[in-house]
């Protein structure tokens, strides 16, 4: 359906992040300690970020010099060029390369009637096709890329799954209820580890490890779930029942590690970084270390750039792209580079965007083009939140 040959892509094509996003990029488990070291570090460039922000263009985006940006779909229209009705409050996405330059965008939508979506690319950068990837779930929030061009997609609900769906929309999504029956946000594949890191999108959330029977076939294994061990150690206990039939999984092992709204995962060169929007701060665990420690928190200090920290992705810089969870005037995706300085890169404005969030933020395989959704953009003047919308961001993006 979806046509194409998806291409074979290595860990570092596929650097999957709270919304999975794909980047071909490697930072290693020393990034975040030299991104937010210490603000003595000498400051030799005066460029930070991508420069000030012109005034809001014809979408109410706010873009340094140099960047522009085109609606790639909104929600409940056909996406232009096909005859596809794109579904409403888009989440989660990822790209997938295509043997012949081209991309799909996978993108989850986070209403009752739920599922994922596609949208195939050209080398160019032309739509191609746009089609369903995933039917018959609900609030389908964020997700995961796997290296084997798969896309896991998360019910965010109580007695929410795991789906495993086919970009191309060739083969049909399956569930994976053996990754646990719970209030699923996203999940990092560690191809090394051979295993699935899950968050939890709850203010008393956990944090999950899966380790598939025979990998890469995610359809049996073991779930188990993080215990402070002390010092900031982790040990990992088997969930009795990830069904959740007697009790919910964050209540089966006494005092399992609280993470306040897990959202965006990614996995690096052996570490996991964890965001939690409900304390604003970003997480570290070292997969061989079994150790975990706070690397940013973003309220230690009334002056922190980043807040309610969400869903983010890397380019192939190595900048790190953050979705800020604020309900304001002003919508932000904030740029870190690795000396530790954060700017503001984009703002949304407006009525526009009016009620809304991004998320979804991502690149495509190329590292050229941007894509992030306003989830609820384009309400009736602003007055409610609209079905949302998906926008494409080109521009001088450092390679």
């Amino acid at each position: 359906r979806g046509g194409g040959r998806l291409m074979a892509a290595t860990r570092r094509e596929l650097l999957v992040a709270g919304v999975g996003g794909v980047a071909v990029a490697g930072l290693g488990a020393g990034f975040w300690s030299e991104l937010l070291g210490s603000a003595s570090a000498p400051r030799r460039s005066p460029a930070i970020g991508y420069g000030p922000r012109r005034a809001p263009d014809a979408h109410g985006l706010r873009l340094p010099d140099g960047f522009r940006a085109r609606v790639i779909a909104r929600g409940g229209e056909p996406v232009p060029g096909t005859g596809y009705r794109w579904h409403l409050a888009s989440d989660g996405s990822a790209t997938f390369p295509l043997a012949g330059g081209g991309f799909i965008l996978v993108s989850n939508s986070e209403t009752l009637a739920g599922g994922a979506s596609a949208i195939r690319f050209g080398a160019d950068g032309r739509i191609e096709d746009a089609y369903r990837i995933l039917a018959g779930t609900t609030q389908n929030c964020s997700g995961g890329g796997t290296p084997w061009g798969t896309w896991l997609s998360c019910e965010e609900t109580e007695d929410g799954l795991v789906w495993e769906c086919d970009p191309t929309g060739r083969r049909q999504a399956r569930s994976l209820p053996a990754m646990g029956v719970f209030k699923h946000e996203a999940a990092a594949v560690d191809p090394h580890g051979r295993r699935v890191y899950l968050t939890e999108d709850l203010i008393d959330g956990c944090f999950y490890r899966y380790t598939p029977r025979r990998w890469p076939d995610l359809a049996d294994g073991l779930l188990e779930i993080a215990v402070p061990a002390g010092g900031g150690r982790i040990r990992w206990e088997r969930v009795p029942d990830p069904s959740a039939r007697r009790a919910p999984l964050r209540r089966q092992v006494p005092g399992s590690l609280v993470l306040k709204r897990g959202e965006g995962i990614w996995h690096d060169g052996g570490t996991v970084y964890v965001a939690t929007t409900g304390d604003s701060r970003v997480h570290a665990y070292d997969t061989r270390r079994e150790q975990m420690r706070v690397v940013y928190d973003g309220l230690a200090s009334p002056s922190a750039p980043l807040l309610r920290v969400d869903q983010l992705t890397a380019n192939r810089a190595g900048e790190v792209f953050v979705c800020e969870d604020l309900a304001t005037e002003e919508i932000d995706i904030g740029v870190m580079d690795r000396r530790g300085r954060v700017a503001r890169f984009l703002s949304a404005t407006g009525p526009e965007h009016r009620g809304s969030e991004l998320t979804g933020v991502t690149f495509d395989p190329s590292g050229r083009r941007m894509f992030f959704a306003s989830q609820r953009a384009g309400g009736a003047g602003g007055a409610e939140p609209g079905p949302g919308a998906i926008y494409e961001v080109t521009g001088p993006f450092r390679t």
